[in-house]
């Protein structure tokens, strides 16, 4: 089973809303991203760790994973230690556009995926589930047309 390791702070920081609302509220972008993963990775058999730097606020709670906070240190020595004690690295995928971790995480023979690339596969993917929705809302109305018309004609 793959395992996303994700750099949140730096991920924040790559999307324009949420670095907008980091800046009044960081709790706030901490709260949506959050929401967002567990949108994006729902159904999805996969484990997950995301990396805050700092102290933890309001508590968070990941479906697929865990939440790590860094306390007093920096989140990127968390990610090197839970990549280094990793079974297996070659099932980690690693999020962050850092690129000192992303060095790292590729010596130690993880996947890595640009946070930039990783929020635009997120928007393609929820695109496509949005045209597939208005696709089967579409082919509801035509058949709901189609009754109508052929009551209409049965009288």
């Amino acid at each position: 089973m793959n395992h996303y390791i994700i750099d949140g702070n730096n991920l924040i920081g790559r999307i324009k809303s949420f670095q907008q609302l980091q800046q009044k509220d960081k709790q706030a972008s901490r709260e949506r991203l959050v929401n967002l993963l567990n949108k994006y990775f729902s159904g999805k058999k996969i484990k997950l760790t995301l990396h805050f730097d700092g102290h933890p606020n309001l508590s968070l709670s990941i479906s697929k994973g865990k939440i790590e906070y860094s306390k007093n240190e920096i989140s990127d020595n968390l990610i090197r230690r839970e990549i280094e004690s990793s079974k297996n690295p070659r099932l980690l995928i690693l999020i962050t556009s850092d690129h000192g971790l992303m060095n790292f995480g590729k010596v130690c023979g993880c996947t890595i995926i640009s946070s930039d690339e990783f929020h635009k596969s997120i928007e393609q993917s929820f695109e496509k589930n949005d045209e597939e929705e208005r696709i089967k809302q579409l082919g509801n109305d035509k058949n709901e047309f189609l009754k109508l018309f052929q009551e209409r004609n049965i009288k």
